[in-house]
């Protein structure tokens, strides 16, 4: 762990300029920022109600009425001004700085004098502050808004809100901590360790990092904090689902650096996570960086699904057992594949491993982008591998699975969650130190690495694995790139100056070119991206007899629109070559894949028998696959990842 951990590029030295990314990002400042700030104020008649700023009005005076929402309300907020800070530091825009900077105002009136904030404790229970740390989420939810204060102060140099928020952080590092008279609690949703490190980051405070430290290390040691905490009288029960709590949900089982697999709330657990690595790095803590890694292992390779999404039960949005991975009733939230490419970034960033990026990539083009349609006004919370809308019914297993996006939620995290990802994507492009650049992923785009270097790139990844790429160095030294050889390309060319590069240094996964002298240096690469069957372990009891298909980093599915209804009940076939079709017109521009399969006749069977001996028909079918980020963007309908296998 020895050396200097990775930087990212700041994301105003970044302009992506991308056929496939750009219908998202734009989607920020074009759509997301708008909406999401109409909905906040409850603006739209037919999305369920925020009433977000309404508490916010309420807690500073300027309006008269009682809390509504969840105890972390509050975040929704938190996210959209952090989605609007990285959209600033891109794109100025006088309005909607304006705008924030209002927002920020009614922060500060709503804060109380001895720096707290929070309005549901605020309006509703002054008296309960810090008496329920397990469902409370005021640590959660100070994480979040100190995120959002950071992110704006980098982006416009503004320390109103950054002072906020330091105030409150304050208030919390004389609240917390292992000395004696002061609260040895920690977190119920993990957050404010990632806060708190940025903010140290920002302002070179070391107790904020200290207690970022003590929220990790006291985590799961000794006796468990949150069943200590329900025995006291103040303690007031938030929600039913946390009778009978079991540790794990909340990653405080066991010490930190003992667990070996990811348990417990997905979300919480890769917040945490990222946490621990971030500790890790700063503190040369080599048996932190293990840990890290053990559960980056267990989770991507037992317990991930092959988007990338995490997290396999509806009950508890949690992590089950390895290899456990149902398709048709599975969580998988958005947010839990956000946080696990912020975690995997950042194992890159420490490690010099290209491999954390592979997963990164994976959550980013499939979990993540499916979570939102492509128009900017409807969300998945939920991402499923399998659907049929008919059995997606109140008050059954599968009541959480939504056949359609949906406009808003009562509990609405991930909306904005996709919105400061997209605003910030910039940051998983490129990693730096001192003589050497790193090539994350391979999205067009141009880059102002430093005052010397220059970066752009063209790419069309995702169709036919074709990059250029051209590097200006204004320098009297040479460069040195670091180019990440994703996990599903097998075979590559690249040409430096015209001239093939025969000679393959490849360090991590990560093909190292050095000497790039000064001047312009071009090189084209040529990733072969084909589309392909593959199969899941035969552990993951789901799958097995199924294939999936694969392009590039993006998995495929087949909807009802293009296939018809019962997909279950079609059978591939993976000896015949799929064939691949970029169809300008359809979903804004994908690659397709059409391949032949075989079809049960429902007609041969007869309607008055549930069950029988009959022998089954087949009829041949032609089959044609989408991105699984673009399903449900047509027509509702049922939509399937995994195929079953016809073995002739």
């Amino acid at each position: 762990m020895k050396g200097t951990k990775l930087e990212s590029v700041a994301l105003e030295k970044i302009n992506i300029q991308d056929r496939f990314w750009n219908r998202y990002i734009d989607l920020v400042r074009e759509v997301l920022i708008p909406y999401q700030w109409d909905i906040l104020n409850d603006r739209l008649e037919d999305a369920e109600t925020s009433h977000c700023i309404e508490n916010l009005k309420i807690a500073a005076g300027e309006s008269k009425g009682k809390f509504q929402g969840a105890v972390f309300q509050d975040t929704d907020l938190a996210k959209w001004l952090e989605a609007a800070a990285y959209t600033l530091a891109v794109h100025r825009d006088p309005n909607l700085e304006r705008l924030v900077d209002e927002t920020i105002d009614l922060i500060g009136k709503a804060q109380c004098e001895d720096g707290y904030f929070n309005t549901y404790f605020t309006i509703m229970a002054p008296e309960l502050r810090w008496t329920n740390l397990k469902e409370g989420h005021e640590l959660y939810t100070a994480g979040h808004m100190t995120e959002a204060a950071v992110a704006y102060y980098e982006a416009t140099g503004k320390t109103k809100f950054l002072e906020i928020m330091e105030k409150f952080v304050d208030l919390i590092c004389d609240t917390f901590g292992p000395e004696e008279g002061k609260c040895h609690g920690y977190p119920g949703h993990q957050e404010i360790e990632l806060a708190l490190v940025r903010l140290y980051r920002a302002t070179g405070k070391v107790k904020y990092l200290e207690l970022a430290k003590y929220f990790i290390d006291a985590r799961g040691v000794g006796e468990n904090y949150f069943l200590k905490e329900a025995k006291r009288p103040l303690y007031k029960q938030i929600f039913p689902e946390f009778a009978g709590y079991d540790t794990k949900y909340s990653q405080s089982h066991l010490p930190v650096r003992e667990q070996k697999t990811a348990e417990g709330h997905a979300v919480r657990a890769v917040y945490m996570y990222c946490a621990m690595a971030d500790l890790a790095a700063l503190y040369e803590d080599e048996e932190l960086l293990e840990a890290c890694k053990t559960l980056w292992e267990d989770m991507t390779k037992k317990r991930m699904y092959i988007t990338g999404g995490i997290g396999s039960s509806g009950l508890l949005e949690r992590f089950t057992t390895d290899y456990d991975l149902p398709n048709n009733c599975n969580y998988s939230e958005t947010c839990a594949s956000i946080g696990l490419a912020l975690f995997g970034k950042r194992m890159a960033q420490i490690t010099k491993d290209a491999s954390y990026m592979d997963v990164v990539e994976r959550a980013l083009y499939n979990t993540v982008l499916a979570g939102i349609a492509q128009d900017g006004r409807s969300f998945f919370y939920v991402n499923p591998l399998e659907v049929w809308p008919d059995n997606c019914m109140p008050r059954t297993s599968k009541e959480h699975v939504m056949p359609v996006r949906q406009k808003w939620f009562g509990v609405a995290c991930c909306p904005p969650n996709i919105a400061r990802t997209l605003a910030s994507l910039g940051q998983y492009i490129y990693f730096t130190e001192p003589g050497r650049i790193y090539v994350n992923l391979y999205i067009s785009n141009e880059t102002q690495v430093d005052d010397k270097i220059r970066i752009s790139v063209k790419s069309d990844l995702t169709n036919t694995g074709h990059i250029e790429l051209k590097m200006e160095n204004k320098g009297t030294e040479p460069a040195n790139l670091a180019l990440r050889i994703p996990d599903y390309v097998s075979d590559w060319t690249l040409l430096r100056n015209g001239e093939a590069v025969t000679e393959r240094r490849v360090e991590k996964d990560y093909l190292i070119l050095e000497g790039m002298e000064p001047g312009e240096t071009q090189l084209v690469i040529d990733f072969a991206v084909p589309a392909r069957f593959v199969r899941a372990n035969p552990k993951v009891r789901e799958d097995s007899g199924k294939v999936a298909i694969v392009k590039g980093p993006l998995v495929y599915c087949l909807e009802e629109t293009d296939n018809g209804g019962n997909l279950p009940a079609i059978f591939v076939s993976t000896a015949q070559e799929l064939q691949e079709q970029y169809e300008e017109e359809l979903l804004g521009g994908v690659t397709t894949i059409q391949l032949r399969g075989r079809r049960m006749d429902e007609s041969a069977w007869d309607e008055e028998k549930l069950y029988a001996e009959t022998s089954p028909v087949f009829e041949e079918v032609q089959l044609k696959a989408v991105p699984y980020h673009a399903w449900d963007n047509r027509k509702t309908g049922e939509m399937l990842v995994w195929m079953k296998e016809w073995f002739s």
